[in-house]
């Protein structure tokens, strides 16, 4: 990954498009849909989120989004690794540099809600890394046994 570049996206591309249709599908597969918080394209197109992604050279390998919550928190969303480069470090870039960026806003907390499903162990085992803690639901979450929330203070 030493050639690991990430861009702020506009969200226009034919590559991210087709590459979030994939999430969707994949998460919808797994997840039952009334626990499906992923976000489609339009969704992620709100002001209030901050989107990147992942690439080496001109392949697609991940992407990831902070929304703001209110002027003090965040959340962390649409954190995807495309399959070919799972396990090489993509996530925790993506994840540093979302991390780096609530510092930079001032934000006390960087909230995130993932699958409580085992597909998403290793996602959990990523933010467990990095400093996450497990909470309750936070922002319009409710509980919901298919649900992990979690928490980092910052």
């Amino acid at each position: 990954m030493s050639r690991l570049q990430i861009h702020l996206d506009d969200l226009t591309g034919k590559k991210i498009a087709d590459f979030l249709q994939e999430h969707l599908e994949n998460m919808n597969e797994i997840t039952p849909p009334e626990s499906v918080h992923a976000l489609d394209l339009d969704a992620l197109r709100s002001p209030d989120i901050t989107f990147w992604t992942a690439w080496e050279g001109d392949e697609l390998l991940g992407c990831g989004a902070l929304k703001e919550i209110d002027s003090r928190s965040g959340e962390v969303k649409s954190m995807r690794t495309a399959l070919a480069h799972r396990r090489k470090g993509v996530a925790s870039k993506i994840l540093e540099h979302i991390i780096l960026e609530a510092e930079r806003r001032a934000y006390d907390c960087l909230n995130l809600e993932t699958g409580a499903f085992p597909e998403f162990a290793p996602a959990r085992a990523l933010y467990t890394r990095y400093g996450f803690e497990y909470r309750g639901p936070f922002a319009e979450y409710i509980d919901d046994p298919n649900s992990v929330f979690m928490t980092k203070k910052l």
